[in-house]
């Protein structure tokens, strides 16, 4: 009888109440959605920003510091998992996921609305530099928060297979990133490629991100995120 009641314990221990594969669609879509804004930024900074955002003067200098931005992110990532990753252990993993995402699709969308350097000078890199690092604080957050969703809510011996999910989000966001300019070149001439089109992408994040928050949100209950913390610290 007590085997019997510690085996269903055991069950019950790692049983979410939330369809574990709701979890993996949101770790994956949420990974999937901060890519593309981290790789869109990435074309970009080879193929428009140097032409908007930086002294015309000399092209090579111009490409040179537009890519410079580019790596900003790479400081921010390590300070956003660690920022996130402190108060996903306080308050939940699914509040700091959303704060994530909202981080990210906030510095994308103030990206595709930043004037450029013919408008505001020396004001319009500094300000690509500073929202490239949210979205350095948002992929640093979200990546290893959604690994950690993942492997938490998995069931035991499936761990890795768990994790893995979210790690798929990378490889689909740079498709979708560059899928997106291509049919853009495609659709725009080159004048309104780089007038407007380039922002579109951009701008459409806001769209993704807030997408993502509500499944997330949805998808993802309290009760079941505080018993994958309690199993964590067992």
């Amino acid at each position: 009888m007590q085997a019997t009641a510690t085996t269903l314990d055991h069950e019950q221990e790692y049983t979410p109440i939330n369809s574990r594969n709701k979890v993996l669609v949101a770790s994956l879509i949420g990974t999937a959605i901060e890519f593309f804004d981290f790789y869109i930024y990435a074309t970009a900074a080879v193929i428009v920003f140097p032409h908007i955002f930086f002294p015309q003067g000399d092209p090579t200098a111009a490409t040179l510091q537009s890519l410079a931005t580019f790596a900003i992110a790479f400081v921010a990532r390590p300070i956003g998992s660690a920022v996130f990753g402190h108060f996903g252990d306080r308050v939940g993993r699914k509040a700091t996921l959303v704060a994530s995402l909202l981080t990210m699709g906030i510095s994308t969308v103030v990206i595709g609305l930043l004037p450029g350097y013919a408008t505001i000078g020396i004001f319009a890199p500094l300000l690509l530099a500073l929202a490239r690092f949210g979205q350095g604080l948002g992929l640093g957050g979200e990546w290893g928060g959604a690994a950690l969703l993942a492997t938490e809510n998995a069931p035991p011996r499936k761990r890795a297979l768990y994790g893995s999910f979210p790690q798929l989000g990378a490889p689909i966001g740079f498709f979708f990133a560059n899928g997106t300019f291509l049919l853009l070149s495609w659709l725009l001439t080159d004048e309104q490629f780089m007038s407007w089109g380039w922002r579109v992408p951009f701008i459409f994040s806001a769209v993704l991100s807030l997408s993502a928050c509500m499944f997330a949100c949805r998808c993802m209950s309290r009760r079941c995120l505080r018993k994958s913390l309690k199993r964590k610290n067992r």
